[in-house]
């Protein structure tokens, strides 16, 4: 027994506390009388030890530690100090209740309770204290209270926010957590949040609708299709306007389940009913969809209604769409050469050493720098990406790969030389598309006109290849993307789209595709222009002066181009003399922002910046370019892709009209998240709802 620990020890039967002195201790006492301000320190020792009951030693209740009726009382304490610390902190009532619940506990549990009891008391004193002086346990701090519904209204806005169903709040591990940080909170019950979360759809609606009525200018569409997990097809309709400020805005109208058989006229069906119910079918100038035939023949059904009330309309292909199709036609002979590239990049990103090898080499060989981990996305950057390491790292990668194969034997990712021959050439001539989708990605502003000028240049290319390239199955790739360009060319050409172009300052006519610029368009977009947007129809040129006009100190106009842009105004015979003079002055750089450009010449053109809001609102693209050609798009689907019936409509538009900058709205209550994440911080020093009407 002399070497046993805390954690060995054996509980005791039940022994009462010494009062005073210990028992058989007064002999041993009574010699000792002139010496009584000891006592009181004996007894604190004693009472952690009981006698033998051959009464020539005494046993420690704790660890069963023998020791002679004789042994000094200060070895008594240091064993009690070494072998127990913190022992001081049991009272008299703790030591007896250490002996009396034996018969409920097992010795281990026990045992490891007093330890972790001696270890923390141990850390918390240096020195120990004589039991008289034992303080009081500290009381535990009192948790401020927590509205639990601020709690709930906060995880709706993280289900809304990370396109989760409400069923989430039923998870038995995020119960628990919430319950550990605040045990009184009870988390709303899956129906109760799915009502609240439509409740807010429908309030959060009603905003949208009634700012769209504020909206002086004509507004242009987008269509968006996917597949759900339930393989059921929704349709989601984007709304895009330039406002008074030059500033281009987009609101997401609805997502939309399209029903069996999700043809033409069911396309439309739905479509005409989300323009009516935001009351905007008459202000619709374009449509922008995604290329499928379904959703042409449902936009040329809405075309022929429009224009039977006498409403212009249009409808163009997706650029960015067009251009995936391409790229995966160039890519569709080397497929298999990619899987092989891939799954070395999913075996270099998951492996610290390889990624390390390959740097290594590439140092070696001069191939370049690497950002690691590659980019192995299945969309159109990760592809290009596995077409750039054969391209300029052909020798450190075929060494990261016979290192591999030296280790854990052969490896399916070796290229032969036919196969690397045939990615240098399609890498030599997908370069230019990267080119291109990479600019379309960061582009501010993608209007039709800018798309254009890309696509224009994108067909040449092909045009090139075709006529030029002595490979057959090159010239074969080149063949089939120049069948996609003609086709969208043929879909997007027209009037609407020349006049967005030309409104474009930096396209004009000068950077317009050919095919697309001519005479009959020009006269058929001034006849437009002069029949719309004239003199009539604007009230602030009466006197030379338009709204904008106002000089102040520190303007960026002078008082003397004040008066070079009124006679240019007065100059004018017709309306028609603004495009006319417009047309006639040089492109603007095509790193100018178009909108920035008209909010500094709407003055000098205030009939025809009427008409570049208009146009400039049309879209080129149906979605962002980003969503199809990089990893971006893969998240979003993923969301999209898991989202349930029930959900997805009132997750979806809530997500996107907080991203768009409309209140949470609760039956005409605006949820402040804001002082609701500050009321659990200082909740003494706002008010008790965080909501306001």
């Amino acid at each position: 027994m002399g070497n046993a620990t805390l954690t060995d020890m054996t509980l005791l039967p039940s022994v009462e506390p010494a009062a005073g002195a210990v028992p058989g201790m007064a002999a041993s006492s009574s010699g000792h009388g002139s010496k009584p301000k000891k006592k009181t320190m004996k007894s604190l020792y004693l009472q952690f030890f009981e006698t033998a009951p051959d009464e020539k030693s005494r046993i420690c209740k704790l660890c069963k530690k023998r020791y002679c009726m004789t042994t000094a009382t200060g070895n008594l304490g240091k064993h009690l100090n070494n072998r127990h610390p913190g022992y001081c902190q049991l009272s008299d009532g703790d030591t007896a209740q250490t002996t009396t619940i034996s018969g409920m506990f097992s010795r281990s549990k026990r045992s490891q309770s007093l330890a972790r009891r001696a270890q923390a008391q141990s850390q918390s004193q240096v020195q120990p204290q004589p039991l008289a002086l034992v303080k009081p346990h500290p009381q535990p701090k009192v948790k401020p209270v927590i509205d639990i519904d601020h709690v709930n209204w906060l995880l709706l806005r993280w289900l809304i926010s990370s396109s989760l169903p409400p069923s989430t709040l039923e998870d038995s591990m995020l119960i628990d957590s919430c319950k550990y940080l605040n045990p009184p909170v009870q988390l709303w019950p899956k129906e109760k949040a799915h009502e609240i979360t439509l409740q807010v759809f429908r309030s959060m609606k009603e905003d949208v609708k009634a700012f769209l009525q504020l909206v002086s200018s004509r507004l242009s569409i987008t269509l968006d299709f996917w597949t759900s997990y339930e393989q059921i097809i929704y349709l989601s309709v984007k709304c895009h306007w330039i406002d008074e400020s030059w500033a281009l805005q987009k609101v997401l109208l609805d997502v939309c389940r399209i029903p069996y058989p999700c043809t033409g006229p069911e396309i439309l069906h739905v479509l005409m009913n989300v323009l009516q119910e935001f009351n905007i079918d008459s202000k619709i100038l374009a449509c922008t969809h995604n290329n499928s035939q379904h959703a042409i023949h449902a936009c040329h059904e809405l075309r022929q209604e429009l224009e039977s009330r006498k409403l212009p309309f249009c409808y163009i292909p997706c650029a960015a769409q067009t251009l995936k199709t391409i790229i995966e036609d160039g890519l569709e002979n080397v497929r298999p050469v990619l899987s092989k590239i891939r799954e070395f990049i999913l075996e270099t990103n998951s492996n610290q050493e390889m990624m390390e090898d390959f740097k290594h080499w590439t140092e070696v060989y001069q191939e370049g720098s690497w950002k690691l981990p590659f980019e192995h996305s299945a969309n159109w950057s990760g592809d290009y990406n596995m077409l750039d390491v054969v391209k300029k790292a052909p020798n450190a990668m075929d060494s990261t790969i016979k290192k591999v194969e030296g280790i854990f034997g052969p490896r399916d990712w070796v290229l032969s030389s036919t196969e690397k021959s045939a990615i240098n050439s399609l890498h030599s001539y997908l370069e230019p598309f990267y080119k291109t989708t990479t600019n379309l990605c960061t582009c501010k502003l993608p209007t039709v006109g800018l798309v254009f000028f890309y696509m224009d240049h994108v067909f040449e290319l092909i045009n090139v290849c075709h006529d030029s390239t002595h490979q057959e199955w090159l010239k074969k790739i080149a063949s089939n993307m120049s069948k996609r360009s003609h086709t969208f060319t043929s879909q997007a050409y027209n009037i609407y789209t020349f006049t967005a172009a030309i409104l474009d300052p930096r396209i004009k006519g000068e950077l317009i595709p050919e095919t697309l610029n001519s005479t009959s368009n020009l006269e058929d977009a001034r006849n437009h222009f002069v029949r719309d947007y004239s003199s009539n129809t604007f009230e602030t040129v009466g006197n030379g002066y338009s709204t904008q006009d106002t000089t102040e100190v520190g303007d960026a106009f002078s008082f003397a181009e004040e008066i070079v842009r009124k006679r240019r105004r007065v100059s004018m015979i017709t309306a028609a003399d603004e495009l006319s003079q417009y047309l006639a002055e040089p492109p603007a750089q095509i790193s100018t922002d178009a909108l920035e450009w008209w909010k500094g010449h709407s003055s000098r053109y205030p009939r025809l910046s009427l008409m570049a809001r208009d146009f400039l609102a049309i879209q080129g693209t149906s979605l962002d370019p980003e969503e199809l050609f990089t990893s971006k798009g893969d998240f979003m689907h993923k969301q999209q892709y898991c989202l349930p019936l029930s959900s997805i409509q009132a997750t979806l538009c809530i997500k996107s009209w907080m991203q768009s900058g409309y209140q949470f709205n609760f039956q005409s209550t605006i949820i402040d998240f804001e002082r609701l994440v500050k009321s659990a911080i200082a909740p003494d020093t706002l008010d008790a709802l965080s909501f306001h009407e």
